[in-house]
């Protein structure tokens, strides 16, 4: 079992394991579209690329793309097609909009390049409905051969790391938290780079949550809400539909089972029928966000143990 943790977000579990990767990786070349402050995709190896009267010479691992989503992707195209190099670029989730056609290029042509998207949900907060992705998620899902992940914690992000380092087929996005989350415990590490598992059983157990990234947790305090009410419940967490999905059936038969199912997610909830059915229940959210700090956001919008519980209440037998 692994020892619990302080909480943290996950795009500074990403930078923590970039820091760890960036300086026996040579090949890796980083950038940020004018957010690498809040990306956090500086490693503390990384040297920019600057002019030849600069200090590195003109050479180095990390470019200052400015604002421009597109372009920065279209550059890590150009860079992985050229060889010798794994490219990866940040900016926030809901700016994926802008990259959009370099990004369905790249997994068109099966490109080696890894885009870190943060700020992933209404869980950044103040800067509002413009800012906050309820689609984005959903939508990147949809685009065959990108293979996206949203980690609940430190060992799911870096796991996610490991698996879009080497995969050589394609492209992949990660989608990380600008709030903290909890360390997660689990004794299987395997089913994580497998893109969903059990993470918390329950004996006797009469209905299951789904759940991704920040609302991972919620369906833990959930699970014990309802352990409370004398309803077992097991808990899923599925950090990448992509890879799961491509899973042989006995596996993903085992993940989900055939109890009731209730899907928790911090956007659309149109995707998730595939895995809960018409009769199951999905917690998401189908309109735009509003500005306010993060937690008050998720009461509003009914991401909480209470909720989720009812959810769980209401489709099970």
């Amino acid at each position: 079992m692994l020892k619990p943790a302080a909480p943290q977000a996950t795009r500074q579990s990403s930078q923590a394991v970039l820091n760890v990767i960036a300086p026996a990786l040579p090949e890796l070349i980083g950038g940020s579209a004018d957010l690498t402050g809040s990306n956090l995709t500086m490693a503390k190896s990384s040297k920019v690329v600057g002019p030849p009267s600069g200090p590195n010479g003109g050479g180095g691992n990390y470019v200052f793309y400015g604002v421009r989503e597109f372009g920065m992707c279209a550059v890590m195209n150009g860079l992985t097609l050229h060889g010798g190099f794994i490219p990866y670029g940040g900016t926030f989730l809901v700016f994926s909009d802008y990259a959009r056609n370099a990004i369905r290029l790249a997994a068109l042509m099966g490109a080696h390049v890894i885009y870190v998207f943060t700020h992933d949900s209404i869980g950044l907060g103040e800067d509002g409905p413009t800012h906050q992705p309820i689609e984005h998620a959903a939508s990147l899902r949809l685009m065959p051969n990108l293979d996206v992940w949203r980690p609940a914690d430190t060992v799911e992000t870096a796991i996610a790391w490991r698996a879009a380092l080497e995969r050589k087929n394609g492209p992949t996005a990660l989608l990380l938290t600008r709030q903290n989350v909890p360390f997660c415990k689990r004794s299987d590490l395997a089913g994580i780079e497998r893109g969903a598992y059990l993470l918390a059983d329950s004996p006797g157990a009469r209905g299951t949550i789904i759940a991704t990234g920040s609302e991972v947790a919620v369906a833990v305090e959930a699970q014990k809400l309802l352990a409370g009410e004398g309803i077992p419940a097991r808990v899923v967490s599925m950090p990448s539909t992509s890879v799961f999905d491509r899973q042989d059936a006995s596996y993903r038969n085992a993940v989900l089972g055939t109890l009731p199912k209730v899907a928790v997610e911090a956007g659309v909830s149109d995707y998730w029928r595939k895995y809960v059915g018409l009769e199951g229940a999905v917690v998401g959210i189908d309109r735009y966000g509003e500005s306010a700090p993060a937690a008050d956001l998720f009461k509003h919008f009914g991401f909480t143990p209470a909720k989720v519980a009812e959810a769980v209440r209401s489709i099970v037998k």
